[in-house]
């Protein structure tokens, strides 16, 4: 019987250790600076990712929009990707937790405005 108990938790360890491998969150930092993103464009691998924000003197509040490329209407954003609260001058704010499959999407601020910029994930 103790055995079967030692067993069942390896087994039980085993899952958990797999699970919190599995879920791995990377943090993408981007910065935005007056009508733009220094960083032109991203290629990343499939995972969780949440975004990090950071205004360098832009002069106002920002924030982050993502979505998939070709489908940037409000409706086809990439809800948790937005910034949880606006980035205000000289701060740096982050998004929820994104999972990224693979594909193509756009980022950029509607409120700096920056052109759109091309983020690929492999």
């Amino acid at each position: 019987m103790k055995n079967l108990v030692v067993g069942l938790l390896v087994v039980v360890g085993a899952i958990f250790t797999a699970n919190a491998q599995s879920k791995e969150v990377k943090t993408v930092a981007l910065e935005q600076t007056k009508g733009e993103f220094t960083q032109k464009s991203i290629t990343l691998s499939e995972g969780t990712y949440v975004f990090e924000i950071a205004n360098h003197k832009v002069g106002k509040d920002v924030g982050f929009v993502l979505a998939p490329k070709g489908k940037t209407d409000e409706a086809n954003h990439i809800k948790n990707a937005y910034v949880t609260s606006l980035v205000k001058n000289n701060t740096t704010g982050h998004s929820k937790e994104v999972k990224l499959e693979k594909g193509e999407y756009v980022y950029f601020c509607p409120l700096n405005p920056t052109p759109q910029y091309t983020l690929v994930v492999k």
